[in-house]
């Protein structure tokens, strides 16, 4: 077996790194290029998506990142630990997510309990349960839980009133579009204030579901029964974050651009469709004309020391014997990308 020449070795490896070194860099300039050119989506289906909320990575408040989810048919659904649930509506001026369970109770039913799950949100996120929520529990042992008319029980042992399940509800009496639901069994309204709560009740009680309570009209006094009507769902109230960036990057007049983070390091970015930036779009815009010299001279400066290194290039390969290895365009296992 003939030994190949060390120079023929060397320049070899060293073809094949700058040719690797080139094509990584080719691909890091495609994928920079595409993200800035891809925008954020602004709905899903007919459900608006905007700051803070986001679909895709990158847009919207890192807080809510990767927690709503947009099908290729155009259905959202929020993420949480325990499941994926249906969203039904976003409100951002009196900010909520509506989401449905479709392992809750519903009129269909009846006296019939299908196997639910206890709903629950990630506590490291800026989701929190509405206190607008009521929760109606059915068929709940009273070797275990508490099922007693509220107002009376409350009264004769306030010490426990908190963990007591009102059977005496107005929603038990008055079921939202099926009053008449249920024939044969029980009826309490408990909130449990954590999960583990839920998670205990529900060892206890056959099923349970979800009201709450939908403001309608235009009147601002929320506290009116005549101003609230009851519907199933969860409402899943949510913050958000206003901070100097994101309104200088969503004015009109800096250029309109949308709020967003990167992805790597999480601080903010002002996306626009030239490009990102930390500030707003119309600084992006002064930015590239001020440098649009210095960019230039770099570019000049590049090509130069390029010419000289082909030139150089050319003369070392004059100098290899007509046996070296050409591996111009051909991958190996050694150098492909993938």
């Amino acid at each position: 077996m003939t030994m190949m020449d060390p120079l023929i070795v060397f320049t070899y490896k060293s073809q094949h790194k700058f040719s690797s070194f080139l094509c990584v860099c080719l691909l890091m300039i495609i994928t920079f290029i595409e993200a800035q050119s891809n925008l954020c989506r602004t709905s899903c289906g007919n459900v608006p998506i905007n700051y803070p909320l986001g679909i895709d990575d990158g847009c919207g408040s890192p807080y809510y990142r990767h927690i709503l989810d947009c099908s290729e048919l155009g259905k959202l659904e929020l993420r949480t630990p325990s499941g994926r649930y249906p969203v039904h509506s976003i409100s951002y001026s009196d900010p909520h997510v509506l989401v449905v369970d479709p392992y809750m109770w519903n009129c269909q039913d009846g006296d019939n309990f299908r196997p639910t799950r206890p709903f629950s949100l990630d506590t490291s996120t800026r989701f929190s349960l509405s206190p607008q929520n009521d929760y109606l529990f059915f068929n709940c042992s009273e070797d275990y839980v508490i099922v007693e008319p509220k107002p009376v029980f409350c009264e004769r042992f306030p010490d426990r009133c908190d963990s007591s399940c009102d059977s005496a509800s107005y929603l038990c009496r008055h079921l939202p579009e099926c009053a008449t639901a249920l024939d044969r069994s029980s009826c309490c309204s408990y909130y449990p204030k954590a999960t583990e709560s839920l998670r205990l009740m529900l060892k206890y009680c056959a099923s349970y579901t979800s009201v709450y309570w939908r403001t309608i009209g235009t009147s601002t006094t929320t506290d009116s029964p005549t101003s609230q009507v009851p519907e199933y769902g969860i409402r899943v109230d949510f913050d958000i974050p206003v901070t100097t960036h994101c309104l200088q990057c969503q004015d009109p007049s800096k250029g309109a651009g949308t709020c967003g983070f990167d992805t790597q390091t999480q601080n903010f970015l002002c996306l626009c469709k030239k490009g990102n930036v930390t500030s707003y779009c119309k600084d992006l815009d002064i930015s590239e004309h001020r440098k649009a010299s210095v960019i230039a001279g770099a570019v000049m400066g590049v090509s130069a020391a390029g010419a000289v290194g082909i030139g150089v290039g050319i003369w070392f390969v004059k100098k290899l014997r007509a046996k070296a290895p050409i591996t111009c365009g051909v991958q190996s296992n050694e150098n492909r990308l993938f």
